[in-house]
């Protein structure tokens, strides 16, 4: 990790999707069709939504189609490859140039709705919505039993030798 103020950002996000989807790698069929009062649906829909979204949103930043992902019928496998994938993607973008201020349009292929947004608010969208949908994930593993995975960017830093800790000598 090195130039782009994001890109430690980015990498916990890919990071912290893909510890979710490695403790939901276990969870039987029952498990992932768990839909807790609150959150956005079934554990395993919620998963496919959120690295659906976030192909989604590269695919607008980059217009690559190889990050337009449909993950409706994806495994756990496959979600996992998919996010190692954008996690690639994500690097890549930003290991480049980019003005926060140039507005990107988005297309809804379905059903035509549009929308225009600074790339600044784009990435802020990612992260926040990632952020949102692994905290529900995490609350529905709770609700089954499963303690959730820790997903702290600082946890990130510990993991990947950026951060270091040290307890008090007693």
């Amino acid at each position: 990790m090195g130039g782009s103020l994001l890109e430690a950002a980015f990498a916990h996000h890919g990071w912290a999707t893909l510890r979710v989807i490695d403790a939901c790698s276990g969870l039987s069929d029952e498990q992932l069709a768990t839909d807790v009062p609150g959150t956005r649906g079934p554990i395993l829909g919620t998963l496919r939504h959120l690295v659906e979204s976030d192909a989604f949103d590269l695919f607008v930043l980059t217009s690559d189609r190889a990050q337009d992902v449909d993950a409706e019928r994806m495994s756990l496998f496959e979600l996992r490859a998919a996010t190692e994938r954008t996690g690639a993607g994500w690097a890549e973008l930003l290991s480049g140039p980019l003005d926060p201020d140039a507005v990107v349009r988005e297309l809804d292929e379905h059903d035509g709705f549009q929308r225009w947004a600074p790339i600044g608010f784009r990435l802020a969208g990612t992260l926040d919505h990632g952020s949102d949908h692994r905290s529900q994930l995490c609350t529905a593993l709770t609700t089954i039993g499963i303690t959730p995975p820790k997903l702290g960017v600082l946890d990130f830093g510990v993991e990947i030798g950026r951060v270091t800790e040290e307890m008090p000598k007693s």
